[in-house]
């Protein structure tokens, strides 16, 4: 019996060619986009879930009441570590995390590695495996290093690296260490990275800092004992905060600051590990916005859904053609459950098939993805059992609902008024009773669906095109940033100042120790201070420049002088200060002030006011700004301005002139207009998954009206006949055949406009500067539907217009 069910059901599909070719196109399409859309979600939210006490494991950040605002801030002084040790026994391991750049050397090797200061508890804290050495011993040592796998093989390749003596730079003045451990890399998914850990005692400021409460310079990541309720431990924590940032607080009370709903003006708490990945605040913007998430997932089941309706569309038009056929079969006999079998075995061969070349076209097209999204999908997220039970589960739940509803209806006619010709495919009934709910409410959804991301698209478009051409306060063009790499920056900036100096296409030349936007080297760093000028709280980001930097990047000045070689203290005491840096200090006229970022510290002559301009993406607000050209931090970016027709060739003579320069460096210039736009790739990508979203689910959706759109001509074909006779015009039967569905597509876009502005709102809160959602985004997004909705089902109304009445009458 079964094995005849599948030769009927193969014969079926094989006469219907048409509708079985569209229904494995779409399904199969729909199978793989959201195989991949659904892989990239589950990568997203896998993120630091691995670590086997994830659940028990927090990050603290520090709110801070500002009078103007409320800042969040994952950076935290060096004492707060030790005073948790000692006055919270809840806390089962705490480790501190400090990023620096480091050039790290074995022999006449040198690489340049991320080498991160932590505490010996960072070992068993985090779960990344131990490949050699003692995790409750291999940190014990100040001089102790644990490498990772990738840098322990570049470093020493096929030897053993234990106990081998290497040299760090870049911690102070460098320092020998001994390898005492291997550790496994940490995974993609992970919000931890690392090249080599070494004691955070070793920081260069961590000698000066490590009693300061006011400086801030790392991250605490800590785990609670189990049992331990985090909303206890917070309470606990309003004491410390209250003991330890006293003079902080008094500060903010001077300032008019205002306590939050637990009463406090600072307080340190807890944020849940797995978290850390979607924090788009304290990161200064890093994190990624959970939407991102949601709207992977929600595509991808919009996706599924609309290939399911098509589904159902296609199905129940051929339930006209095979009417009799059900008539015949209850005629000779056979049973309700019998027919009901026949016609999901037919729907399962579909679905099965389509499921088959889905996860093959989602394999192929794998590496594509990964490379337009920026996604790290291995074969590995496919096979996970999560992976495999919602592939199972929804191809189960998809085929019960497209292949089930079809079957059932076709088992509710009934034999006489089947071969009478008097059932309606759409509601078994007799023919007359009109019931077009169920079709009217597939394309509903399915519009709805289209609209919703065809505006979700312009709106991501609109943001992105506007955070790119707004101005960032300098001029971003004809500017090449170069990263320092393995040789002394000032240096560096000196030989290449020197080479370039009689060269006419090369404008100036100065150099940074925070690129501008996103370069090629992947590397990102910010230093941030904070100090009190009578009375005042003054916070800002703290800039290594040197000469010519305000000429380079084309930044005017506002008030004051430029540095200058001719003036000796402007490489011991002379700073440039943004605007907004001048008016948190609250003077007039801010040009000869001095201040002093420590008490004990030197003192800091502002000698230039400059305008606002952005360090950093417009995610967040243009910060006040420092400018110095002080010995004691490194030039770890050249800047070079170009003038405008020469930009290839000098690209060339800087990548001759590094060979000789740092012949051990890489070569990694690149323009800084297009740093500036990689600041955008998330967004970017986020547009272009709508994009390629948008036109599959109009693609099926086309396919859905073009079925409904069939099967409700093939039902009216006498009825165009007799108007055909009675004279009625091609236009007036197009025009007849095509309003019920373009106001149905009417419907959808009143549904779907509230969504999606409701949904892009979310998404643009997160942008200190945004487009407003303009009404014509919505009409625009409408108009495209009804154009659509209307080709498609003009394309069958003309072409039953043109059809010749005689015929027409004739079909039984």
């Amino acid at each position: 019996m079964l094995t005849n069910y599948f030769k009927i059901a193969f014969r079926s599909l094989w006469k219907n060619r048409l509708t079985t070719v569209i229904n494995l196109v779409g399904l199969s399409v729909a199978f793989g986009a959201s195989a991949l859309l659904f892989m990239a979600a589950y990568f997203e939210w896998s993120f630091d879930r691995f670590h086997l006490d994830a659940g028990r494991m927090y990050r603290l950040f520090l709110l801070t009441n500002r009078p103007e605002k409320v800042d969040k801030s994952g950076v935290m002084p060096y004492p707060l570590t030790p005073a948790l040790k000692q006055e919270f026994p809840e806390v089962e391991q705490v480790a501190r995390l400090e990023w620096e750049m480091s050039t790290v050397q074995y022999g006449e090797k040198k690489l340049s590695k991320d080498v991160y200061g932590t505490d010996a508890d960072f070992l068993r804290l985090f779960s990344f495996p131990m490949r050699q050495g003692d995790p409750k011993t291999a940190l014990a040592d100040l001089s102790s290093i644990v490498l990772s796998e990738e840098t322990a093989k570049a470093i020493f390749g096929k030897a053993n690296p234990m106990g081998k003596s290497l040299r760090v730079d870049g911690l102070g003045n460098g320092r020998a260490f001994i390898v005492t451990g291997v550790i496994a890399d940490a995974p993609n998914n992970s919000s931890v990275e690392y090249d080599a850990l070494v004691r955070i005692e070793n920081g260069k400021e961590y000698a000066t800092d490590k009693n300061r409460w006011g400086s801030r310079n790392h991250q605490v990541f800590l785990k609670l004992r189990d049992g331990v309720q985090p909303a206890a431990v917070e309470q606990r924590l309003k004491a410390l905060t209250a003991k330890y940032f006293a003079e902080q607080i008094d500060e903010l009370r001077k300032m008019g600051a205002r306590p939050d709903e637990r009463g406090e003006l600072m307080s340190v708490r807890l944020q849940p590990f797995t978290a850390i990945h979607f924090d788009t605040e304290s990161v200064g913007g890093m994190g990624i916005n959970q939407m991102y998430v949601y709207a992977l997932t929600l595509i991808g089941v919009f996706i599924l859904v609309i290939a399911s309706i098509n589904f159902i569309n296609l199905s129940l038009a051929r339930t006209f053609t095979r009417a009799r056929e059900v008539g015949v079969r209850k005629s000779l006999g056979a049973l309700r459950g019998q027919l009901f079998g026949q016609f999901w075995a037919e729907s399962g061969i579909t679905g099965l098939t389509s499921l088959v070349l889905g996860l093959a076209l989602a394999y192929n097209l794998r590496p594509t993805f990964n490379r337009l999204f920026g996604a790290q999908l291995t074969l590995d997220y496919l096979t996970k059992p999560a992976t495999l039970l919602a592939v199972v589960g929804g191809f189960g739940l998809i085929t019960a609902l497209t292949g089930g509803y079809p079957a059932w209806l076709m088992t509710r006619f009934n034999t006489v008024d089947v071969l009478k010709g008097q059932v309606s495919p759409v509601t078994g009934k007799a023919v007359g009773v009109r019931s077009g709910a169920l079709r009217s409410s597939l394309i509903v959804v399915q519009f709805a669906l289209a609209c919703l991301l065809i505006t979700c698209t312009i709106v991501v478009l609109q943001q992105l095109h506007y955070l790119r051409e707004k101005p960032l306060g300098f001029t971003e063009d004809q500017v090449i940033s170069l990263p320092v790499d393995k040789v002394s920056g000032a240096n560096a900036l000196r030989q290449l100042r020197n080479r370039l100096a009689n060269n006419p296409d090369v404008v100036s030349v100065s150099g940074s120790g925070v690129n501008i936007g996103h370069g090629l080297d992947g590397r990102s760093s910010r230093r941030m201070s904070g100090f009190l000028y009578k009375n005042r709280e003054v916070k800002t980001d703290w800039i290594r420049v040197d000469y010519d930097y305000l000429k380079t990047l084309g930044i005017k000045l506002l008030a004051g002088r430029d540095f200058s070689p001719q003036r000796g203290t402007d490489t011991t005491q002379s700073v440039i200060v943004s605007s907004s840096m001048a008016k948190q200090m609250g003077e007039k006229n801010p040009v000869g002030v001095f201040f002093r970022t420590d008490t004990s510290g030197p003192a800091y002559q502002i000698v230039g006011i400059i305008p606002d301009y952005h360090l950093y993406d417009l995610r967040n607000k243009a910060e006040p700004i420092t400018l110095h050209i002080l010995s004691d931090d490194t030039i770890d970016y050249l800047l070079i301005r170009v003038t405008p027709t020469s930009m290839t060739k000098v690209m060339v003579t800087l990548k001759e002139l590094w060979r000789e320069i740092a012949p051990k460096s890489e070569f990694q210039a690149s323009f800084v207009n297009e740093n500036t736009n990689r600041w955008y790739k998330k967004e970017e990508r986020l547009s272009t998954i709508f994009s390629m979203a948008a036109g599959i689910t109009i693609l099926l959706s086309c396919m859905g009206l073009f079925a409904i759109a069939l099967m409700t001509i093939e039902q009216r074909t006498k009825e165009i006949g007799v108007r055909k006779v009675l004279g009625a015009s091609v236009s007036s039967i197009v025009s007849l055949l095509s309003r019920d569905f373009l106001k149905l597509v009417v419907i959808s876009i009143v549904i779907a406009s509230p969504i999606a502005g409701y949904a892009m709102n979310q998404w643009l809160a997160d942008f200190a500067y945004r487009v407003d959602i303009e009404w014509w985004v919505f009409l625009l997004a409408g108009l495209g539907a009804l154009l659509i909705a209307f080709l498609t089902v003009s394309y069958q109304s003309i072409r039953a217009a043109l059809m010749n009445p005689v015929k027409s009458l004739r079909t039984d």
